[in-house]
């Protein structure tokens, strides 16, 4: 098994912003994204945490990325927005746009939102704790579909035709844990199949097919010409589709080519239909009720969507970050190749008291 390097959340936000400004970002756009890379972390999903940090720089130097972009409203109504990504951090550009999409909310209690031109958003729960911790209740999907694309089959199919195609909500509880629904609808996403492949690992039956359509469980099969199974079998897969036609109010489609896609997102304004105090202790006594729940065997514990994340953040924020010997690799390389630092001194007094706090 590679090696691991264990590292605290602070160092890894600041070598993270210290790269993506050695990559041309403005400081506010690199401190932003690296800010949500490393919350995947702490949240437990490594798939879309600092590992994906050499991807990105990767794609700056190719041009798919410019790391300056700032988003632009392009048109809006009092309760619609399309937003332009215009090839920046799709990290940022997202939660430009969740920002957006809840002060509209406030005032014409709900917004939806479109966004275009934005690459890969990261974990989509960003963004439904962020509408959460505003009083209200968030929505975001982000997907394509196409007989170009190749992440996940679709039912009955032996090669990929739509994105991972994920879909987050988030609601609040009026305390520290927001109810979180948060997951692809492929199998896994395809960050896990990423982690397994920094770690030399292999992936549960059930998970991938070859390019041939055969299943698989080795990560190099999917990075060949693979594709992910969509899970629920046909629940998924059209759960899947509809995220991807809802993606595609973006305007971001081809009628020649049969492709459709894009990243959509939702925020009402609860106090618009009752007061919020109200309704969030309703919510945690609902969510509290069914973790009452006897456990069936062998488990531990009943949880509810969001109890994962905050657990997971607490142990990190108190233990540290592991990172693949594989990642921690590349960090240095592109470090050398970009002429930056990356001893300890990278740590800000900020960056240190950013994470001292488990909420």
């Amino acid at each position: 098994m590679p090696g691991q390097h264990h590292f605290e959340a602070g160092y890894l936000h600041a070598a993270a912003r210290r790269l993506f400004m050695a990559a041309r970002a403005p400081r506010h756009i690199a401190d932003t994204v690296a800010e949500i890379l490393v919350n995947a972390n702490l949240a437990g999903h490594d798939s879309h945490g600092v590992l994906r940090v050499p991807a990105y720089l990767q794609r700056i130097a190719d041009g798919r990325i410019d790391p300056a972009a700032e988003p632009e409203r392009v048109r809006e109504t009092a309760g619609t927005l399309i937003v332009d990504g215009r090839h920046g951090f799709g990290h940022y550009t997202a939660r430009r746009a969740m920002e957006w999409a809840i002060d509209k909310a406030r005032q014409a209690d709900v917004c939806c939102a479109s966004l275009r031109r934005t690459g890969h958003i990261g974990r989509l729960g960003e963004y439904a704790e962020q509408a959460a911790r505003a009083g209200c209740i968030g929505l975001i999907v982000t997907g394509r579909a196409s007989h170009e694309e190749r992440s996940t089959a679709p039912f009955w199919g032996i090669q990929g035709a739509l994105g991972t195609n994920p879909i987050a909500v988030g609601v609040p509880t009026g305390d520290a844990i927001p109810f979180i629904l948060d997951y692809a609808t492929s199998m896994i996403a395809e960050g896990k199949i990423q982690v397994a492949r920094s770690t030399g690992a292999d992936l549960p039956e059930g998970i991938i097919l070859d390019r041939h359509g055969h299943p698989s469980v080795r990560p190099a099969d999917f990075y060949d010409g693979g594709s992910l199974l969509p899970f629920g079998r046909h629940k998924g897969y059209a759960l899947g589709l509809a995220v991807a036609l809802l993606g595609g109010l973006s305007g971001e489609f081809d009628v020649e080519r049969g492709t459709m896609g894009g990243a959509f997102l939702q925020a009402v304004n609860i106090s618009a239909f009752l007061p919020l105090d109200e309704y969030q202790r309703a919510v945690r006594a609902v969510l509290n009720g069914v973790k009452a729940t006897p456990p069936a065997p062998g488990a531990h514990e009943v949880l509810a969507p969001g109890d994962p994340e905050q657990r997971a953040r607490a142990r990190r924020i108190a233990e540290g970050i592991d990172l693949p010997d594989s990642i921690y690799r590349e960090f240095g390389e592109w470090a050398e190749r970009l002429h930056v630092s990356l001893h300890e001194d990278a740590i800000e007094a900020s960056d240190a008291e950013r994470y001292r706090s488990t909420v």
